[in-house]
């Protein structure tokens, strides 16, 4: 595989947990993973592939990790990476907001040259009335839900993660 950096945005420890179990889902190392507060232009230059994750805040929006983070990644040259999104949410209490962090992601670097792996995620079997993360019909990334849906958390890794390493 590719040299790559899974970076997340967490508060809670939610998505810092979903990092490490796609870090090892991928055969990544530790060292791999590494949170949005600690991102580097270096960690960027240093990796192929980006995998980027976040919760979900307040009213759709992004975990705080991020907000200078993705500053240092629309600052960057991307046209050579692939990027992969995932996002960590609440279908139920927030179902109108649900993932919308993972939509910030995703709009704010469209216009960046990346190109978008891990795309396409069926929306089937999630209950949640909005998200910014979903285009045409599905997923930008993997969308997760820790607190009603973690029994299907793993099987949902495994599936996107076949699919990332397809697309590499």
């Amino acid at each position: 595989m590719k040299k790559c950096a899974i970076i997340y945005g967490s508060t809670t420890g939610t998505c810092e947990h979903i990092a490490g179990k796609i870090a090892d889902r991928l055969g990544l190392p530790a060292s791999a993973v590494c949170s949005a507060a600690d991102m580097t232009q270096q960690t960027i230059d240093a990796n192929d592939v980006l995998i980027l994750g976040s919760s979900t805040w307040g009213d759709g929006e992004l975990q705080d990790d991020w907000f200078t983070a993705l500053e240092t990644l629309k600052a960057s040259d991307l046209t050579a990476k692939s990027v992969a999104l995932f996002g960590c949410g609440d279908t139920e209490s927030y179902g109108d907001t649900y993932c919308d962090a993972m939509g910030t992601l995703y709009n704010e670097l469209k216009g960046s040259g990346c190109r978008f792996i891990g795309t396409g995620v069926p929306i089937d079997g999630y209950g949640f009335s909005s998200s910014t993360a979903v285009i045409d019909g599905a997923f930008v990334g993997l969308a997760l839900d820790e607190v009603n849906q973690s029994s299907l958390t793993d099987g949902r890794i495994d599936r996107w993660a076949d699919r990332i390493a397809e697309e590499l």
